[in-house]
């Protein structure tokens, strides 16, 4: 008789065991570090605005010995805060909402049409703006908003979509990429026009890009100085970044009240932005996808 040999039953791998992942310590501990090196500049801007002129003569980052709180009055007389506040609102909101219209409209019509040879001359075409300094054309675009009657604030908004097209075609054409294309085919199945599709299908899936590109057209018209110095011609028109120019003397600088001042317009973009942060990081992670 022949002994029939064993059979092998075929061991099936072992799963790896759930665990926690891999976290490097020293790394966390030195980008924890780094990052709390942000609210070195920030303390320094609190303890100067509420310090008095004589106490700026010790420890820049000493704590006052008395709290000035007239600096914070002073400033919003000297700047005429609330008419500058205003402007630089009505600035900042209209160069967001109208940045958010036009921007996505004009992206989403080239990143549907990369396979034609115009629309990718004409990403390409946008994209090579970025790598033209503001100060070389200043001079022709100040007279020309002179001439045409747009040195006010119209103009300064107008100014501001125009030259975020560049940048802000360059994050929507990366993010409308990762939208796959049969939604809009669903769509247009279903009787859907181009308008339609976009309004009904796209603008709402662009909410973190729009997010993202909101934020940094509001930080930027916001804190503007260059742009609105020599395009306005209105005093009365005056951003707050032109109103807290009255505090650098040609040979003193009142420090507290400029701080403090400083402190009061830092305020509300910095509560738009702890609001908004989420859709920002969002934004990015999303239109690096391809």
């Amino acid at each position: 008789m022949s002994a029939t040999a064993p059979r092998t039953v075929p061991r099936t791998p072992a799963r790896p065991r759930p665990g926690r992942p891999r976290v490097n310590r020293w790394l966390t501990a030195l980008m924890a570090v780094l990052s709390l090196t942000v609210l070195v500049p920030l303390y320094f801007t609190v303890v100067t605005a509420l310090k008095t002129p004589d106490q700026l003569g010790g420890s820049g980052l000493g704590l006052p010995h008395r709290i000035r709180w007239s600096n914070f009055s002073d400033a919003w007389e000297l700047t005429d805060f609330p008419s500058a506040l205003m402007n630089s609102a009505l600035i900042t909101v209209g160069a967001v909402v109208l940045t958010l219209l036009t921007n996505s409209l004009v992206a989403y019509a080239i990143a549907r049409n990369m396979h034609r040879r115009f629309f990718k001359g004409l990403y390409y075409y946008f994209v090579s703006a970025l790598f033209v300094p503001f100060p070389i054309i200043m001079l022709p675009v100040v007279k020309q908003t002179a001439l045409l009657g747009l040195d006010n604030q119209a103009g300064l908004i107008l100014l501001y979509v125009v030259y975020g097209l560049a940048f802000n075609i360059f994050l929507y054409v990366g993010f409308l990429r990762s939208v796959p294309k049969e939604l809009e085919e669903a769509a247009r199945t279903d009787g859907a026009g181009t308008w339609t599709i976009f309004w009904r299908v796209i603008f709402p899936l662009l909410a973190p890009m729009n997010a993202t590109v909101g934020i940094l057209t509001c930080l930027w018209a916001w804190n503007d100085f260059l742009l609105p110095l020599v395009v306005l011609s209105d005093p009365s028109a005056q951003t707050l970044p032109l109103a807290q120019f009255v505090f650098q003397g040609q040979f003193n600088t009142d420090y507290t009240v400029a701080f403090a001042s400083y402190l009061m317009a830092l305020a509300p973009v910095l509560i738009v932005y702890v609001f908004a942060q989420r859709w920002v990081i969002s934004g990015v992670m999303r239109g690096s996808l391809k």
